[in-house]
């Protein structure tokens, strides 16, 4: 027979053991907190990058994809559905641009074809799905437009897998990145579209191989626009911000998430560091180039936004014809087309300015993309378009 301790003391030890449990869990939770902070600085993720730089890229043998593909063994198990997936529908179009490039105008010249349902920039934070959110503003230049809303009425469902982090992280996705609330996002509104979906984008320039990749049948239709108006367009003011600006004065400039890109992209294109660029021009152009290559490379099709507005029912009309969009009313198309002032830029800075700091971007581009090891067609796309060959 053991010896049984008093009651007094058992209660003792009870309260001493919850007091211990609580304190940990309170300590946990602070450690917790503190780590997550630390995790979001900018030198954590600079350490983190350079520590997993490579580590991360496993891809399966490709004979393991064959016993992926393979009829189960069994005839009772469940099958793929893969294949019945909207994300395999073959009338799907994407439109990819930067900010500033014309893409809205695509945008709104689909809407307005008949049996197309086209919806305005998805991963907007506005969260067109959701009244309480997207308000009621429109951009003044934004030409012929009166609402951005109106394709994701009834779709609230899209709040359940939308991630507001998708407009500053992850901007860089391969074709093997794993996020399947987005692709599941995108399905949605393909799936609920009452006509030929159309999806414009600003934010997926550097996500295309990943859209190639799980959304194979879609077709992508590239928007550029010349640098030097895009920049001005980009300051909305460009007065505002003279050529002799610095780095630090450009904050309150950035109308359209500039310094938030190089941010997330620098652990992929070091070049983009802010530390290390002179003039947020460069910092600019070095994103519209590699978003030229990646939409070079990715899409299916690339219009520059002066072409298409010296001469619209031509290059409209042969876009149409590719993308077998046999219905439609080019009276009313052109109506929607107001063509701004192109050259712009002249009036900002000097060709000699903007070539000076093109050519210092350019150079450090073909320094970086031939030292570096690159997939297959991103190699060629580079080869064709950077180094010049």
């Amino acid at each position: 027979m053991w010896d049984r301790k008093p009651q007094s003391q058992l209660s003792r030890q009870s309260l001493f053991s919850f007091k211990d449990l609580w304190v940990r869990n309170v300590l946990r939770k602070v450690l917790f907190q503190f780590v997550q902070k630390i995790s979001e600085t900018d030198d954590a993720r600079s350490l983190w990058s350079s520590t997993l730089r490579g580590q991360l890229a496993w891809q399966p043998h490709p004979s393991l994809k064959n016993y992926i593909d393979a009829t189960p063994p069994y005839a009772e198990l469940g099958k793929s559905r893969y294949d019945t997936q909207p994300a395999q529908r073959k009338d799907v179009i994407i439109i990819t641009g930067r900010f500033r490039s014309g893409s809205t105008l695509f945008w709104n010249l689909f809407r307005n074809i008949d049996g197309i349902t086209a919806y305005y920039e998805p991963f907007n934070e506005r969260r067109w799905f959701d009244p309480q959110m997207h308000g009621d503003k429109t951009d003044p230049t934004h030409r012929k437009v009166t609402n951005y809303w109106q394709e994701y009425e009834g779709l609230g469902v899209l709040g359940k897998y939308y991630c507001e982090e998708w407009v500053e992280k992850n901007l860089y996705m391969d074709a093997a990145f794993w996020a399947p609330k987005m692709k599941r996002y995108v399905e949605l509104m393909i799936e609920k579209a009452p006509g030929r979906p159309v999806l414009q984008f600003n934010r997926i320039d550097f996500r295309l191989p990943w859209f190639r990749q799980n959304f194979p049948n879609a077709m992508i239709l590239h928007i550029y626009r010349h640098p030097r108006d895009q920049w001005c367009s980009a300051l909305m003011s460009p007065q505002s911000f003279p050529q002799e600006g610095t780095m630090d004065q450009f904050a309150s400039h950035d109308k359209f998430y500039l310094r938030t890109w190089v941010k997330d992209l620098k652990y992929h294109f070091p070049f983009l560091d802010e530390n290390s660029i002179s003039h947020p021009y460069q910092m600019f152009y070095y994103l519209w180039k590699i978003s030229y290559v990646f939409g070079a490379a990715f899409s299916h099709f690339s219009i520059a936004f002066e072409e298409m507005l010296e001469d619209p029912d031509s290059h409209l009309n042969k876009l149409f014809d590719a993308l077998h969009i046999r219905q439609h009313n080019m009276e009313k198309l052109r109506s929607l087309i107001e063509r701004p002032p192109l050259g712009k830029w002249k009036n900002y800075a000097s060709d000699e300015w903007f070539r000076r700091h093109e050519t210092i971007c350019e150079t450090t581009l073909a320094d970086f993309f031939a030292a570096m090891s690159v997939d297959k067609v991103t190699k060629g796309c580079v080869k064709k378009f950077l180094l010049g060959s």
